[in-house]
């Protein structure tokens, strides 16, 4: 098939790992020139587009009539590559009017005109019904009607232009119920707290009786939601755990609430002090703890719909001599498929007849396709690079390796969580606070009467209050969360952030977590890749991308190839130069590009490893801490990789299976292991690990699994991450330590009537603010230790 020049048509060609070109005439680049919408340089007197993808997303913007956005534009937008996302399989939100709903987030807005562009090209399409897109967050929310426009058309606009659409999980919001409470308990403890220092300021002077009696009614008004509702879920709790035989922290926060709240009744009616400032400010403090713990990691069940969303939800069955469209769920085993250059597989197979390229990122993340031919085994999910294949089913639905990913994930996912020190204090802190209150109460009942016995055990129960230890971890915790992602992890709660502390080793994917996990030019001379680029700007195949977005990056003009024709299987011809080029294969390591001239050059085609990989797991081992790489790659890649990374133990070809049961044999071994990858076929590992570790321009079911994501592109923030878990855990021993020191002395003088309930309502903030203290000093002794540990830099 001959293409005219700037109009290509893509059939199919089988590709190597690298690319020989024979050596010509470079030509003028003194004419450069412009693509129109992405301002890629490319020869010729005449502004031309680079690629038919930047042609097309010129004429939609056109068509929607945005003009304007080329005018106003201050940063030119990415060139747009083709997305390979099932976006029928994923789930919307489907409203009663039969509209449909979805947050997506969307790569490469790069200014203001690129929100506004992307926006209006959404709203103005027939069917959708709201479309905005926030610069912010970098998402787009969507709602459309699916009788008039699917949502794979709006990604594929959203993809035509520039962008790259990814489909978000269903993320996990802050329970709104809990906020409300805190809320409400904060905004009561502040006026009862003014309310109770006008009090205080008048035993100094005399102050009307009416005043301190409205003060009171005022106080009592504003403490009762506060008692009655927001302190709910500690009563809820004491309930359950009594009802269970547990006493945990919820029994004396109840006990103390319960007493402070009646003694202020009583004392509002009677005419005494009360201490219900006491009472909403602990409240208040204990929300805010929990608050600060709420979140946790997404379920497992969103991973395996981020799964089930790779394979195609249709099908070409061969049908005596006829193809028919069918539904990838009632295939069955020995059906016979068709399979084309460029589409994922619906189903396992064997390979009947045909042949191509296989990317098989899914299964073993690695980027490096392989070929298969009849007889070679495929899985669904995984994608025909090039080539056609008919392909034997072999098993389908839950039979497929993918949907065995999914359920494994689904079983693995909640493993349950270990219980704090504070959780485990609890029980013995409880038991002891009952009983010195009890025993308080009966002595001075026997050697006093009723009232100084009541005061002296409010007194107990007040300065006992564990709010100090209950709040030890979760402000920790916080400060810790927040150090970590200030260095560019994000972990998902602080159960993970603290179990990483007691991580001593640590297993790492290579394609995409150690190297850049896409395809890349490694090396070529400019104008044999000048040569190249020129027939490969008409191709959509990865390695063609790749070749053509290293020539924009070395600001090489995109020459113009004329009668440029790509065959399945064989490789690519045309002029370029008015000089004939034709790439063929030339065996697994390169292709040869033929001319008149007899000279040839090398473009080399690899993953490249992140610059500061290196440097990022010298200081893991410097923490004392083994480090393993794992990859589906051969033994000699792997051991290659890890040599240049100065990795001393590799493993390699293995499965994602294989990786999750490495994990699960070394975990039996007593080692707590964390592990980081990237790939949907990660998700196994992520799962079976203690601590799970996603690179957040991975995929989506890597991110859901896993207990944190690095918001960066390295793996240096992990030795940061042991460093602030370490100085957490520190922080939470020394502030429980301080907390139970500061509750013995206290119980015993109050037991022994030497602090009464007003001084003790005093102590009580005074012991939560040595917590909050501590809580502080998390930062500044995280960059102590940094500044002492090199390799070990924070993330801007």
């Amino acid at each position: 098939m001959t293409l005219a020049t700037g109009t290509p048509a893509r059939t199919s060609t089988t590709r190597d790992m690298a690319i020989r070109v024979a050596s010509g005439p470079v030509g003028d680049t003194t004419r450069a020139g412009r693509c129109p919408h992405c301002g890629v340089r490319v020869e010729g007197e005449h502004d031309a587009f680079c690629c038919r993808g930047c042609e097309a997303a010129h004429a939609l913007i056109r068509g929607a009539g945005l003009e304007r956005y080329y005018a106003e534009r201050t940063e030119l937008p990415p060139r747009p590559e083709p997305s390979r996302e099932r976006w029928d399989a994923l789930p919307v939100q489907r409203s009663d009017d039969g509209t449909c709903e979805i947050r997506l987030a969307i790569d490469g807005l790069r200014c203001a005109s690129c929100v506004w562009v992307t926006e209006n090209v959404l709203a103005r399409t027939d069917g959708v019904e709201e479309a905005t897109v926030s610069y912010a967050t970098g998402r787009a929310s969507l709602r459309w009607d699916p009788g008039r426009v699917g949502l794979g058309e709006l990604a594929g606009q959203i993809s035509a232009l520039g962008y790259r659409p990814r489909a978000l999980g269903e993320e996990r919001r802050p329970d709104r119920s809990l906020v409300l409470r805190l809320g409400v308990a904060a905004f009561a403890a502040a006026n009862v707290m003014m309310l109770s220092a006008a009090l205080y300021a008048g035993w100094l002077g005399p102050m009307d009786a009416g005043f301190i009696e409205l003060f009171r009614w005022a106080s009592l008004v504003f403490a009762t939601p506060v008692a009655l509702w927001a302190a709910s879920p500690f009563f809820a709790g004491a309930v359950a755990g009594l009802r269970n035989r547990v006493l945990h922290m919820d029994v004396p926060i109840a006990i103390a609430v319960a007493v402070l709240y009646g003694q202020g009744v009583v004392g509002t009616i009677v005419g005494f002090d009360t201490y219900l400032d006491s009472l909403t400010m602990l409240v208040t403090l204990l929300l805010a703890g929990r608050l600060l713990e709420s979140g946790g990691r997404r379920k497992a069940s969103e991973a395996a719909v981020t799964l089930a969303a790779t394979i195609p939800s249709t099908a070409r069955r061969r049908s005596d001599d006829s193809l028919e469209v069918v539904a990838a769920s009632d295939l069955r085993p020995a059906d016979l498929i068709e399979v084309g250059s460029g589409e994922d597989l619906p189903a396992d197979g064997l390979v009947f007849a045909g042949r191509g390229l296989l990317q098989r990122a899914l299964l073993t993340g690695e980027s490096e396709p392989t070929p298969v031919t009849v007889g070679d085994p495929v899985w669904a999910g995984t994608l025909l690079l090039d080539g056609a294949v008919t392909v034997e089913v072999t098993a389908v639905a839950e039979g497929t390796v993918v949907q065995q990913m999914a359920e494994e994930l689904r079983r693995s996912a909640d493993r349950g969580s270990r219980p704090s020190s504070a959780d485990r204090i609890a029980p013995w802190f409880t038991a002891a606070t009952l009983v010195v209150a009890a025993g308080t109460f009966g002595a001075w009942l026997a050697l006093v009467g009723a009232g100084e016995a009541l005061n002296a055990t409010i007194a107990v129960l007040i300065v006992a209050c564990p709010c100090a230890l209950a709040l030890s971890r979760p402000l920790a915790a916080a400060a810790g969360l927040g150090a970590a992602a200030r260095r560019g992890i994000l972990f998902r709660s602080s159960d993970a952030l603290l179990r990483v502390a007691d991580v001593d080793l640590v297993a790492l994917d290579k394609t995409g977590t150690l190297t850049e996990g896409a395809v890349e030019v490694t090396h070529a001379a400019d104008e044999d890749l000048r040569v190249a680029a020129g027939l490969e700007r008409y191709s959509g195949h990865p390695i063609a991308g790749a070749i053509v977005r290293e020539a924009i990056a070395r600001g090489i003009p995109l020459p113009t190839g004329e009668d440029v024709r790509e065959e399945a299987g064989v490789g690519m011809s045309g002029r370029v130069d008015g000089v004939d080029w034709s790439i063929r294969s030339g065996g697994a390591a390169a292709v040869l590009l033929e001319g008149p001239d007899a000279h040839t050059g090398l473009i080399r085609i690899g993953d490249r490893v992140r610059e500061d990989s290196r440097r990022a797991l010298a200081a893991i081992e410097s923490l004392g801490t083994r480090v393993v790489l794992m990859t589906g790659d051969s033994l000699e890649t792997a051991a290659s990789v890890a040599a240049g990374l100065g990795i001393s133990e590799s493993l390699a070809g293995l499965k994602p299976s294989e990786k999750a049961a490495r994990i699960a044999g070394w975990r039996a071994e007593g080692h707590v292991v964390l592990f980081a990858g990237d790939g949907l076929n990660d998700g196994p590992a992520l799962a079976e690990s203690d601590i799970g570790v996603a690179m957040g321009t991975g995929a989506a079911s890597s991110i859901l699994t896993a207990d944190a994501v690095l918001g960066i592109d390295s793996v240096r923030p992990l030795a940061s991450s042991m460093v602030v878990s370490r100085v957490c855990r520190r922080s939470i021993r020394l502030n429980q330590t301080r907390s139970i020191v500061y509750n013995v002395l206290a119980v015993s003088a109050a037991a022994a009537g030497l602090v009464n309930p007003l001084v003790a309502a005093v102590l009580m903030p005074l012991s939560s603010a040595m917590v909050l203290a501590g809580a502080a000093r998390v930062e500044r002794r995280v960059r102590y230790l940094e500044s002492r540990s090199p390799g070990q830099e924070r993330v801007a």
